[in-house]
């Protein structure tokens, strides 16, 4: 399967952000990643990678991150270890230095899943093997490819397509804003007061797509922010970490909810996503999540084959 790798995703050392990878590698992932699919789902992949290790560092909990990644190694002919945080304890225990050097000697591949995004720059800086970023504080690149793959599956193209994010302006939706952005996508997001995207990462955003007639919109209006787009978006308005938030969140975000009504502000052809968990009847309805314009549960599929592809790309490396 080597000789198939796209040249732009050649340069692939490691994958810590959307904001750090070139349009061209971002948008070469995605294709990839749908022909692997396609090709996996004809049998046709080999597990071309017997004997190579992927270490999986999880401060924070999860379930399509590890068990896409798990999966993916499995099919590649590999093996994935769990490694919790309470085992290593990183940035506590031991440093991430220490932490990237021994892993480099044992594994082919590393993945952290972190509260502080410093915690995958200090990793990747001293590990001799590629990092991925399987989500942290600022971040959650893993998340956008697999997002951009599920909409270009659907619509058959990203470029002059419109999305709207609807929610607190986290991790994900940073993510989603640079890829958009490199994708050729409009990009709306609507927050509450104080919830907002920072203003150097909307700045940098729009000097980055300054030539190419891409909007985007903040705003403070779901309603706004949902009109005739094409993508309607959301996430959790607690995540983790920020449980002791929870009651002043849900009060802040109250009028946010994405359902059958905000819904019919964008296209009727616009499909509904989330990156789950979702707290249904919070942050999106039943109605929405389970009916006919969601994707999100092939965007949650997507995750194991876009990760898959990945960890194709970065193993076909020489270590």
């Amino acid at each position: 399967m080597n000789t198939q790798i796209p040249e732009e995703l050649r340069s692939m050392r490691h994958f810590l952000s959307i904001t750090e990878t070139p349009a061209n590698v971002l948008n070469a992932l995605v294709d990839f990643s749908i022909v692997r699919k396609q090709q996996f789902r004809r049998g046709e992949l080999t597990p071309a990678f017997q004997g190579r290790i992927l270490a999986m560092i999880f401060q924070k909990s999860s379930l399509r991150t590890r068990l896409g990644f798990e999966a993916a190694m499995a099919q590649l002919g590999g093996h994935a270890i769990n490694l919790e945080d309470h085992q290593i304890g990183l940035t506590r225990r031991e440093s991430p230095r220490d932490v990237a050097r021994v892993i480099s000697s044992m594994a082919d591949v590393i993945m952290a899943r972190v509260y502080a995004h410093q915690s995958v720059v200090e990793l990747a800086a001293n590990a001799t093997v590629p990092v991925i970023n399987g989500l942290s504080d600022w971040a959650h690149p893993c998340q956008a490819v697999a997002d951009l793959m599920t909409i270009k599956e659907h619509f058959g193209r990203l470029a002059g397509l419109r999305m709207a994010f609807i929610g607190d302006a986290n991790n994900v939706a940073r993510s989603l804003l640079n890829a958009c952005v490199k994708s050729g996508m409009s990009f709306a997001i609507a927050s509450p007061e104080g919830y907002q995207l920072d203003p150097g990462v909307v700045q940098h955003a729009r000097g980055a797509s300054a030539q190419s007639g891409i909007e985007i919109l903040t705003c403070h209006d779901p309603a706004e922010a949902a009109a005739g787009a094409d993508v309607v978006y959301t996430d959790v308005w607690t995540s983790m970490g920020q449980e002791a938030e929870q009651a002043e969140r849900e009060k802040a975000f109250a009028a946010f909810q994405v359902n059958a009504e905000l819904m019919r502000r964008a296209k009727p052809t616009a499909v509904a996503m989330h990156c789950l968990p979702a707290h249904r009847g919070s942050e999106i309805t039943d109605e929405v999540i389970d009916g006919p314009q969601s994707v999100i549960f092939e965007q949650a599929e997507n995750r194991l084959h876009s990760q898959r592809a990945l960890l194709e790309v970065l193993l076909s490396r020489k270590k």
